[in-house]
């Protein structure tokens, strides 16, 4: 797009959100009064988070590395993928494909397969189809997320089997989201367009309280993108995609302290996809990604020794792929494939999550006891009538995770705190011929230590297990071109995590004006993987049937062989000796009332220790900051986001993923609230058109973004 349309669109959004602000408020003569907005309302520091030890408390004074992201700092961003909502968090980063709106979440240079427990309301996200891109993503729409709490590193060992690399826990939207306490009914309308791709997004979502006794919220989100252009203005073929997707919600509370509820997310994706993956095919997609939750709690003040919670869930992720036709090699047309032939991936997810937490004290101390115990099973059935490729590597099979666990959190005269817990795992994977198995206790001590108030220092030491993945165990296949051979390895064993992590926390009020709030954690910490799991080579060389297109005229110079045979490589998923990952992150916040600034650092280092090789997957350093100044009473806020981002270089040999160059960019955002009902907001993404290529991603990221919405709230009394 050029930028005389640029500025079309610009002008165009700012006619669109004038004559929208004037229609409104000619049509609401008797809204309510205005209401005075907070003064400190963007420290997401101080927001609860439960992914730590879930036990309650704010991300600052989590003994990890804990961040949250709030529905209000997602809102000023107005995100089209998740990547746009955790560039701000601290140690962690996306992969994608921008041809396809699935990703894949990279904590500490660790991902795919499981290494990163996804959560949304609390169930796993396990689905993995194997191509050039992440072996591990899941479908979430930002328009359908409330918040994010993330942990970082194996240290939530209450959180599942195979979180080496850490937690994040998606909240989609709920009823608090758009009613106040004091409100029994309403809904929220959004609509939001943009240019570069941005085509269109509407969102609707209601709500009503029956009282205290229950309540009930739904969700309608239409996502419309198209294909965009980079920072040179040259199109990227195949980036659009539709979204349809529907939320609902329920929560009943019969009783005093019990409480039963319910979540059912389904959404649909529709796009096109060519050139990362499948030998260079073009397909078209229709993904369907559905999660069920049911979960019931009993929590009461006057029952101390009883906090109990268990919710199950199942997952399923359906994507349909059609053959629409041969974009590179013209291979498949010469396997005969031809348009109409499908593959199908069906991954199911099916899990329990139980516990029960007591709180008591001993003589001067404090206990917290959490005991519970959580199981999961994934069902992979992929089916091939388009060339062979997509079933073989990515096969059918079941594997169980089970697990149980104890901790106690104990707490003595306000400047101690130690945490100590024992996970107990078992898994059982299958498909085939081949069937695998094992267990491990991991145990957790953490001590916490505040010398001075607004200080406090602790250390960690985790263990974290993560059994091998179906794909990992029984991929079994031949690369068409280049040709090699990927074989399977039922011998595999699991991978065991060890880290040592040390951090400070910092939490002050009023250090340089009434009012201010100073928030800020730092944390260092190096984590020893034993029997890291990686594809790697092996020989010797053999030979297999040539079936990339080989001329007959080559065929006949290897003398001796018929039919046509070639020599190729053969790769196969090996456990690693050990892999070494270390690092130091930043977070911190101040908020002043009439403005605010915020800071994430992130620096990552993470090697083979046999051969002294960078891993893949560890991300460039990187450092974020935002500055938002606040006027009319804080019903305007406009600020500034910039993203600076080092060079990856020393990307390891032989590797298929491409070296980055450093890149800066900036974003410009304005937020204005007319009154309690209804609220503005743009953003520049991009400002400069930088053309850029993030670290592990296939295809360079959009150029220049301009995007407006409007929301308007309906609610009664």
């Amino acid at each position: 797009m050029s930028r005389s349309s640029h500025r079309a669109w610009l002008a165009l959004g700012a006619s669109f959100l004038a004559v929208s602000v004037a229609q409104a408020q000619t049509r609401s003569p008797t809204a309510p009064p205005v209401r005075p907005v907070p003064a400190a309302a963007d420290v997401s520091l101080d927001t609860i988070s439960v992914t730590s030890t879930k036990t309650p408390g704010s991300a600052v004074d989590a003994l990890s590395g804990t961040s949250v992201v709030t529905r209000e700092q997602i809102e000023r961003i107005q995100p089209s993928r998740l990547s746009d909502v955790l560039r701000d968090v601290p140690g962690v980063t996306t992969q994608e494909n921008q041809n396809d709106p699935a990703q894949a979440i990279n904590i500490r240079g660790l991902q795919d397969f499981g290494r990163v427990n996804v959560l949304v309301d609390g169930a796993r996200q396990d689905f993995q189809t194997s191509g050039h891109s992440a072996n591990g993503v899941f479908y979430l729409d930002p328009e359908l997320v409330g918040g994010v709490d993330i942990t970082r590193g194996p240290t939530a060992t209450i959180y599942g089997s195979g979180a080496i690399g850490g937690v994040a826990a998606f909240r989609t939207r709920s009823i608090d989201d758009i009613l106040a306490p004091d409100e029994k009914a309403g809904a929220v309308q959004k609509q939001g367009f943009g240019t570069n791709g941005q085509k269109f997004i509407n969102s609707t979502a209601l709500g009503a309280r029956i009282g205290t006794a229950a309540d009930v919220f739904g969700q309608f989100v239409f996502r419309n993108n198209g294909p965009y252009r980079d920072g040179l203005g040259i199109p990227v073929r195949d980036t659009g995609s539709e979204l349809s997707s529907g939320l609902a919600k329920f929560n009943l509370r019969p009783a005093d302290g019990h409480e039963l509820s319910g979540t059912a997310l389904l959404q649909r994706f529709d796009f096109a996809n060519a050139g990362t993956s499948n030998a260079g095919a073009r397909f078209a997609n229709a993904v369907q990604a559905d999660t069920y939750t049911l979960g019931y709690r009993f929590a009461r003040p006057d029952v101390p020794l009883i906090d109990f919670s268990i919710k199950g869930y199942t997952t399923t992720t359906h994507n349909d792929l059609t053959f629409l036709q041969d974009t590179a090699s013209g291979l498949y047309g010469r396997l005969g494939t031809r348009a109409g032939d499908r593959i199908t991936y069906d991954i199911g997810t099916t899990g329990f999550d139980v516990h029960n937490t007591a709180r008591f004290d001993t003589w001067a101390l404090g206990h917290a006891v959490t005991v519970g115990g959580d199981f999961v099973r994934n069902d992979v059935r992929t089916t091939d009538n388009a060339g062979g490729f997509g079933g073989a590597f990515t096969p059918s099979g079941r594997r169980s995770l089970a697990g149980a666990f104890v901790q106690d959190e104990i707490r003595y005269a306000g400047w101690l705190r130690v945490i100590g817990a024992l996970r107990y795992d078992t898994y059982d994977l299958s498909g085939g011929a081949f069937r695998s198995s094992g267990d491990r206790v991991s145990p957790k001590i953490t001590v916490g230590v505040s010398p001075l108030p607004g200080i406090e220092v602790y250390g960690t030491y985790a263990e974290g297990y993560r059994a091998p993945s179906i794909t990992e165990t029984l991929v079994q296949g031949i690369h068409p071109f280049p040709a090699f051979s990927i074989l399977p390895n039922p011998t595999l064993r699991p991978e065991v995590a060890r880290t040592v992590e040390g951090g400070v926390n910092l939490k002050y009020d009023e250090v340089f004006a009434p009012g201010d709030v100073v928030r800020a954690k730092v944390n260092v910490f190096q984590n020893a993987i034993d029997d890291f799991i990686n594809i790697q080579a092996v020989g010797p060389t053999y030979f297999v049937p040539a079936i990339a297109g080989i001329p007959a005229s080559a065929c006949a110079r290897i003398p001796g062989r018929f039919p046509c045979v070639i020599p190729v490589q053969s790769f196969q998923y090996l456990n690693i000796a050990r892999a070494e990952l270390s690092g130091v992150e930043l977070e911190g916040a101040y908020d002043w009332g009439r403005g605010f600034v915020s800071l994430a650092a992130t620096h990552t280092e993470g090697r083979d220790r046999a051969t002294r090789q960078g891993l893949i997957t560890v991300p460039p350093d990187r450092i974020s900051t935002t500055l938002g100044l606040r006027f009319l009473d804080g019903r305007l806020t406009v600020g500034t986001r910039l993203n600076l981002v080092d060079a990856r270089t020393d990307v390891p040999t032989g590797a298929t993923i491409l070296a980055t160059k450093a890149y800066a960019l900036v974003d410009v955002f304005a937020s204005y609230r007319v009154n309690d009902r209804i609220k503005a907001d743009f953003i520049l993404q991009n400002a400069f058109d930088k053309r850029y290529t993030q670290y592990l991603n296939a295809l360079p990221n959009p150029g220049l973004v301009a995007k407006a919405a409007i929301s308007i709230a309906f609610a009664t009394r």
